[in-house]
């Protein structure tokens, strides 16, 4: 089997970041942040916050670490971002550097692919946990082996209307702004390899659209205070093109869970499933 199960509990080289609030700032904008007043503080330099989704940026590389261990040959080209799960456990600071620890939690058989689960501790200078991240990596043609299929997706809708829907606008080099934080796979800009990968132009990145995702949930439900949004969980479903408007449905289920799905106006296909936003009440 190219995937050997030896590699669950295996951990990758720790992942250094260090950035300045130009960086912080570069992440709000690439995720389309500053055309409401309320994200000024996001896009400012004077009292700068980090957008809470900023929490993926720092642990990225380690999708692409798990290249360097043994018991996986696999085709890369196959690699997909499947699922992505962030906790903050403080407020993420507007620069500095912070470390990241990631190892392998889980791989699991999903039929027509394998999942590999990488789970990421990123502290500060301190030592102190800043928040955690969950990757989902998801091997195309690689599923079959008999293992473990894992848990549900969950999070579904409820079978009513939302109770608030959010509609933003990506901008046609949306992709182009979102790449300088360190994503440079050639498919979000190079159209002669989007064609490669059967698209007809370049499409978004996928956390870009669960930026733009949790920018909704962040300004309906929590006021753009950063410190009232605790977690964010998604399902990589489908592409956003740059350009087109990402429609975020949210429900609420209890005080402190907002379930939510996004999908482009245009095309009408939903990009994030199985979504949810915990909060901090």
């Amino acid at each position: 089997m190219p995937i050997d199960l030896k590699i669950v509990g295996q951990e990758i080289q720790p992942l250094d970041y260090t950035y300045e609030t130009r960086d912080t700032i570069l992440y709000a904008l690439g995720i389309g942040a500053g055309t409401d007043p309320a994200e000024l503080k996001f896009v400012y330099e004077n009292d700068l916050q980090a957008i809470p989704t900023f929490g993926v940026i720092p642990p990225f590389p380690a999708l692409m670490g798990i290249a360097a261990l043994e018991g996986l040959d696999i085709n890369w080209a196959m690699l997909l971002h499947g699922e992505q799960y962030l906790e903050l456990h403080k407020a993420i600071p507007v620069q500095g550097k912070l470390t990241s620890y990631p190892k392998i939690a889980a791989v699991y058989d999903k039929g027509k692919g394998a999942l590999i689960e990488i789970d990421v501790t990123t502290k500060d200078s301190k030592g102190e946990t800043v928040f955690t991240n969950k990757v989902g990596a998801f091997i195309r043609g690689e599923g079959g082996f008999g293992g473990e299929k894992g848990p549900d997706p969950g999070h579904e809708p409820p079978d009513r209307e939302p109770d608030r829907v959010v509609a933003m606008q990506t901008l046609p080099q949306q992709a182009m702004l979102y790449r300088l934080m360190g994503d440079f796979n050639p498919l979000h800009i190079d159209p002669g390899f989007a064609a490669m990968g059967g698209f007809p132009r370049p499409i978004l990145h996928g956390l870009c659209s669960f930026g733009f995702a949790g920018r909704a949930v962040l300004r309906e439900y929590c006021g753009n205070d950063p410190a009232r949004f605790r977690a964010i969980k998604v399902r990589f479903s489908r592409h956003v093109f740059p350009g087109e408007t990402i429609v975020t449905e949210m429900w609420e289920e209890g005080a402190d869970k907002i379930v939510f799905r996004s999908k482009t106006a245009e095309r009408g296909d939903y990009c994030l499933t199985n979504a949810a936003v915990w909060l901090n009440r």
